[in-house]
C-alpha cells in the first residue's frame, strides 16, 4: 500500500498555463438534490467550484434552484427531473458527479438511469451517496464511461458483501475490479484502489465527522479530475488536500464544517501549486 503524501500532491498539481480559459479546466456536471436534501449538491458543487472547474452545471430539483443561485452564482442550472435537458447537459460535459442527496424514489431511479444511458466511454462518472444505493439496490443499465465510486464502510459492505474484519487490502482490490471502478473507501484513513494499486490517505481527524463531508469530498474529485494530468492523480490529490485542510482547522476549531473547508480549497491548491507559474508572470 502507498501512501499518499504532501510531497506527492505538489508534484500531482497541475500548473495553469497562461492561454488557457475557462473551457480548458473540465466541464462539470453536478446530478443530486431532492427537495429534502438540496444542501448535499450545493456542497458538492461548491467543492467542484472552489477547486477550479471551468464550468459547473447542477443538475437538481427545480425547488433547489433560489438556493444555489444565491449560495453559488457561478454554478448555472438545470431542471433534473426534465429528462431532454438531463441528457443535454450529459452529452455536452467531461464529468459527471451523481448522487449526492439524490434520493431513493422512483423520480432518483429515472434520473440516475437517464445518466447511466447517455454517459459515453470518453466521459468519467463519479457515484456516491443515494446513487450508491440505487446503483447496488436497483436493476440499472451499466454506465459506459470511467468510473469513480465513492463509497462509506457501509456502502462498501453492500456493494461487496464484506464484514469489515474481511476487508484486506488485496480483497477490496479484486472488488474494485469486478466493479470495473475507481473505488475511494472513506474511513478514518481514506484508501483508494485503482488499476493494481492501492493507496492510504495520511491526513483526516475526527473534527470531520459531520454531515455533508462526503458530499465536499465528492465535488473536489469532480473539480480535481477534469485538470489533472490522470485520473488517478486528481482523485489522489482531492482525498489529500479535503483531509489535510480539515487537519489544519481542527487546531483551532471542534467540528470543522464542509462549509469551511471548501472556502480553503482555492488558497491551499496555490499553496502546494509550484513556482512553474513564473513563467508566465
Amino acid at each position: 500500500m502507498e501512501k499518499i503524501t504532501k510531497d506527492k500532491v505538489r508534484a500531482f498539481l497541475p500548473t495553469r498555463e497562461r492561454d488557457s480559459y475557462k473551457g480548458s479546466y473540465g466541464r462539470v456536471l453536478f446530478v443530486g438534490g431532492n427537495e429534502n436534501m438540496g444542501g448535499a449538491i450545493i456542497l458538492a458543487s461548491s467543492a467542484g467550484v472552489y477547486s477550479g472547474a471551468g464550468l459547473v452545471t447542477v443538475a437538481t430539483h427545480p425547488s433547489n434552484k433560489a438556493a444555489l443561485h444565491a449560495r453559488l452564482p457561478e454554478a448555472m442550472f438545470t431542471d433534473m427531473t426534465d429528462t431532454q435537458q438531463l441528457k443535454h447537459y450529459v452529452e455536452s460535459v467531461d464529468m459527471i458527479v451523481l448522487g449526492p442527496g439524490l434520493g431513493r424514489d422512483e423520480t432518483a431511479l429515472a434520473v440516475l438511469q437517464t445518466v447511466y444511458e447517455t454517459v459515453k466511454s470518453y466521459q468519467i462518472l463519479l457515484v456516491d451517496g443515494d446513487g450508491i444505493y440505487l446503483h447496488v439496490n436497483e436493476t440499472v443499465p451499466e454506465p459506459d464511461a470511467t468510473l469513480v465510486l465513492t463509497p462509506h464502510l457501509g456502502e462498501w459492505r453492500t456493494l461487496t458483501h464484506l464484514a469489515p474484519d474481511d476487508q484486506y487490502d488485496d480483497v477490496n482490490l479484486g472488488y474494485a475490479k469486478q466493479l470495473n471502478a475507481i473505488v475511494v473507501l472513506k474511513k478514518a484513513r481514506t484508501e483508494v484502489y485503482c488499476d493494481d494499486e492501492v493507496w492510504e490517505n495520511t491526513t483526516g481527524n475526527p473534527s470531520m465527522a459531520t454531515g455533508g463531508m462526503g458530499d465536499t469530498l465528492a465535488g473536489m474529485i469532480g473539480g480535481f479530475v477534469p485538470q489533472f494530468d490522470t485520473i488517478k492523480e486528481g482523485v489522489l490529490s482531492a482525498v489529500y488536500l479535503h483531509s489535510y485542510i480539515a487537519d489544519d482547522l481542527s487546531l483551532t476549531h471542534y467540528v470543522t464544517l464542509p462549509t469551511a473547508i471548501i472556502k480553503e480549497i482555492p488558497k491551499v491548491m496555490k499553496e502546494f501549486s509550484t513556482d512553474k507559474h513564473r513563467r508566465w508572470i
